[in-house]
């Protein structure tokens, strides 16, 4: 997968113009599913420090890879809000992770580094629900509530 750098200025020469585009999209290939960590959301510079897609809905057995396409993220499960049963997993800054989901249910994970300011995201397994509840009690701190929040209920809405 190419980096951010890579993308931007492979597709200005394709297009032949100065101006850059607004974001990479996510690589989906068969059962493996792209998910970048971005310094700033894709068309809103205001929203810093984001997953792409920030929700990514999967088949039980996938497996999803974080792509470092900024650099300083990680990807983390957050605890408690994972399915029971489910393996934890804690990449390293600017590592490409691949993670393979087997439990249904939804998965909350975030950047370490930038966890307070809202990094976050869900990865709904199987279009399974049933830890919803469970995953709404969990505490965040400082940004990290409010998105979390946000995403939930969206997930809620769509149920």
């Amino acid at each position: 997968m190419l980096t951010r750098r890579e993308f931007i200025i492979s597709a200005t020469a394709m297009a032949g113009t100065g101006s850059a585009l607004a974001c990479p999209a996510p690589v989906s290939t068969g059962t493996n599913h792209g998910l970048l960590m971005l310094n700033a959301a894709c068309g809103d510079p205001e929203s810093p420090n984001v997953f792409e897609p920030a929700i990514l809905r999967i088949n039980t057995g996938d497996s999803v890879t974080f792509v470092p396409t900024d650099a300083g993220h990680n990807s983390a499960s957050k605890r408690g809000m994972i399915p029971d049963g489910a393996e934890p997993w804690n990449g390293a800054i600017d590592e490409r992770l691949t993670v393979e989901f087997t439990v249904p249910g939804i998965y909350g994970h975030i950047c370490v580094p930038h966890y307070e300011w809202g990094m976050v995201g869900l990865i709904v397994v199987g279009n399974d629900l049933s830890n919803l509840k469970s995953a709404k009690k969990i505490r965040h701190p400082g940004n990290a509530r409010k998105v979390f929040r946000t995403l939930l209920k969206e997930l809620e809405a769509k149920a």
